[in-house]
């Protein structure tokens, strides 16, 4: 539930403080008036970045919502079984993909010695 309060600029001035430790609670904001009208809004640092970055994906992927549903029909039917892997894409362009037939810290298992 978000927890949005409307100040005055020269009220929310004298209470500085007080708002910014608000902020820091998840979904607090403040809309600061001037006049009566919206002039800026405050919310945590924290916030700020979440909104932003869900912004950016928004703006990479633009129908997610659709790219999502045709993921998870994918898998349903198996089909994402056929789709390229990111080791493929990555020897495709040349670069070295570690030998996965030994899994521990991607070393290869081919240069093991015996110990004594």
């Amino acid at each position: 539930m978000d927890v949005k309060t409307t100040l005055p600029i020269s009220e929310a001035r004298k209470k500085i403080f007080d708002i910014a430790k608000d902020v820091q609670k998840p979904s607090h904001y403040y809309t600061l008036t001037e006049k009566g009208r919206p002039k800026v809004v405050m919310m945590s640092a924290e916030e700020f970045e979440s909104w932003k970055e869900t912004m950016e994906v928004l703006e990479e992927f633009p129908d997610l919502k659709k790219d999502i549903k045709e993921a998870d029909r994918a898998i349903k039917s198996g089909e994402y079984k056929n789709w390229t892997t990111l080791e493929e894409l990555l020897a495709k362009e040349g670069f070295q993909v570690a030998d996965k037939s030994y899994k521990k810290y991607g070393v290869s298992g081919k240069n093991k010695t015996k110990r004594r």
